[in-house]
Parts: structure tokens; sequence; C-alpha cells
């Protein structure tokens, strides 16, 4: 028992620094997870990668101006990360080019201008605390920005839920009778940089878009529903965070890292076994129907 204790609970009950990373992995689960899962029921689950790197500029601008400090970088990220998905969202509308395309487009030059900036002014322990991160480092301000993001989110996909669904499914029909999907779909961008720039706090900006990406592709696997998809991607994020945090503490692992791998691995597991679209759980059915 007192093994198990040591195992699991004893670098939460012993250090600050750990209850404040699982804190954070929490808040970063209930926020990431929702948001992953609606973009990849949209199809766009590689615009999250897209937007976790247009983040990178306005970050770095925000820490040449004040250093590292939080409200500027976030501010910083928030605004590249919206100007990013207003320049790719008109573009998109104004030319032949299609949406993936334009993002992908602006998230490469962001990327670049941001690796630049840093690089160019900072240090290189400046450049890989912005890109990785480190939720063993979290204090009580970022808690609390991740926190917010959170509570922000999930009530602002409880207002929008049905329209921003109906504007999925079907935006001819929207279109059709005079609503505005534009201004959803706008919204729901934004609420994605607002959770990438809650997740790069912790794990960067590299390693935050695979916390909100791996749990919802991976929900797909195990429920047919929305809602047991939404509750299935927000633990497997929570549990990766978890599991993370004990590898990191016990095995002297970069924790950034070790969640997103964690996912990772909960992810080809479900591949295998998921019930709803795991390969041989989908092939005892199909030798079912067969006899």
């Amino acid at each position: 028992m007192s093994h198990l204790y040591e195992l699991f609970f004893a670098p939460f009950a012993d250090f600050g620094f750990m209850r404040r990373a699982l804190a954070g992995c929490l808040a970063l689960a209930l926020g990431s997870g929702p948001v992953g899962l609606m973009l990849v029921m949209r199809r766009m689950s590689l615009m999250g990668d897209a937007m976790s790197h247009a983040v990178l500029p306005g970050a770095a601008i925000g820490f040449l101006v004040a250093g590292l400090s939080l409200p500027a970088m976030s501010v910083g990220g928030f605004v590249a990360g919206v100007l990013v998905a207003l320049m790719a969202g008109l573009a998109t509308r104004f030319t032949g080019v299609k949406e993936d395309a334009s993002f992908a487009a602006f998230f490469l030059m962001s990327l670049a201008l941001g690796v630049l900036i840093v690089s160019k002014s900072g240090s290189n322990v400046d450049l890989m605390h912005i890109l990785f991160g480190s939720v063993l480092a979290v204090d009580s301000a970022a808690l609390v920005l991740i926190a917010s993001v959170a509570t922000v989110t999930l009530f602002t996909l409880a207002v929008i839920y049905r329209p921003l669904m109906l504007e999925s499914l079907d935006p001819v029909f929207m279109r059709a009778v005079g609503a505005k999907g534009g201004l959803w779909h706008l919204l729901f961008l934004m609420l994605v940089v607002l959770n990438l720039v809650a997740g790069f706090q912790a794990l960067g900006t590299l390693m935050a878009v695979g916390l909100m990406m791996l749990p919802a592709i991976t929900a797909r696997l195990w429920s047919h529903s929305v809602g047991g998809m939404m509750l299935t991607s927000v633990s497997v994020a929570f549990a990766s965070g978890l599991g993370g945090l004990l590898l990191s503490y016990h095995f002297e692992l970069s924790s950034g890292p070790a969640i997103i791998l964690l996912a990772g691995v909960v992810y080809l597991f479900s591949l295998l076994f998921a019930p709803a679209g795991g390969a041989l759980p989908r092939y005892i059915r199909s030798r079912h129907f067969e006899q």
C-alpha cells in the first residue's frame, strides 16, 4: 500500500509544483478536449496544428517587449492567432484557394517569423521555453489563466453548440436560411486560438496542439455519440496529463513530451482495441456478419 502511495500520490502530496501542474492539466483537458473534438468533427484536424504555430510570432513579440511575461505573451499569441485566422479566411473567401491551404501558407510564414524573432533577440533557452514549455513550471498566474480559458470555452460552447453543429453538418442550409455561419466559424476559431494560447503556457506551442488533437481523435474510436466522445476526449487528455507527470517525476523525463507521447500510446491502443472504431472489433464484427 505504501508503495502505491509513493508511486501515485506522494509526488502531488509533497510538492506544490506537481499539484499546480496536475490542476493545469485538468483545466487544459476540460478546455482543449471539446475544442479538439469539434475540430475533428469539422474535418479541421490539421488546422489545429496550423493555429498552434500561428500564435508563435505574437508570443515572441510579447517576449521581446516584456520578457517571459504571462500577459504580454498571451495577448500577443492571441492577437497573432486571430489575425492568421482572419487572413486565411479572407484569402479563401476572395480567391480560389481552399481554407486548409490558406491556413497552411499562413502558419508556415508565422512559424518562420516567430522562430526568427526569438532566435535573433533571445537565447536558445528562451526559444525552447516558447516552443516546448514546461508544465512543471506553471505558477499561480498561469494556472488562473488556463482555468479561466477552460471556463470561457465550456460556457461559449454551451451557448453556440447548436448553430456550430449545424454550420459543421449543413453550411448550405445555414446560408439558405440567412444564418450567420461565418460568425460561428470565426468564434470557434477564436476559441481554438484561446486554448492554444493557454496550452502553450504549459506545454509550448508545439506540444499544446497534441493535447488538443490526440485525445479528440482517440475519442472517435470509443464512442458514436457526441456526448460520449466529449467525455472520452476530456478523460484521455487528463489521464495523459496525470500519467505524463508521474513518468516525468519518477524517470526524470521532460513533462510535455511525456504527456503527449502517453496520449499517443492511448491512441495506438485504441486503433487496435477501441469498440467503436478499433481494428480488432471491426474485424470481429465483419467475421460475424460473414457467417
